[in-house]
C-alpha cells in the first residue's frame, strides 16, 4: 500500500510560482506512473500533468503547458510539480496520483489559491 502526501500549496499572486511535492511511502514512486490532478470548486477533477514509469515521458493539459513542469526525485521518492506564471484559474486543490495496472493511490490534496 502506497501512501502519498502532498505539500507546497498556498496563496500566491497571479504571475507567481509554487512548487508542489508529493512524497511517497510504502513503495517506490518511480515504479508507478505519477500524475497531478486538480479540482476547483464546483468542477470535476482534471488531469494536469503525468510522468511515465519507465522513460519519464511527460504530458500536460493544454491549460498548463509551458507553465508547469512535472519531475521526479528518485532519491527522495517524490514527484514534484513546478508551477510558474500562475493564473487565478489555476486555483484548485491539487492531488497527486500514483498508478500501475490495477493499483491507484491518491494523496489528500493541497490547496493552491492564486489571487488576481
Amino acid at each position: 500500500q502506497v501512501q502519498l502526501v502532498e505539500s507546497g500549496g498556498g496563496l500566491v499572486q497571479a504571475g507567481g510560482s509554487l512548487r508542489l511535492s508529493c512524497a511517497a511511502s510504502g513503495g517506490a514512486l518511480s515504479s508507478y506512473r505519477a500524475a497531478w490532478f486538480r479540482q476547483a470548486p464546483g468542477k470535476e477533477r482534471e488531469l494536469v500533468a503525468t510522468i511515465s514509469r519507465i522513460y519519464g515521458a511527460t504530458s500536460y493539459a493544454d491549460s498548463v503547458k509551458d507553465r508547469f513542469t512535472i519531475f521526479r526525485d528518485k532519491a527522495k521518492n517524490t514527484v514534484a510539480l513546478q508551477m510558474s506564471s500562475l493564473k487565478p484559474e489555476d486555483t484548485a486543490v491539487y492531488y497527486c496520483n500514483a498508478a500501475r495496472q490495477s493499483e491507484s493511490y491518491w494523496g489528500q490534496g493541497t490547496q493552491v489559491t492564486v489571487s488576481s
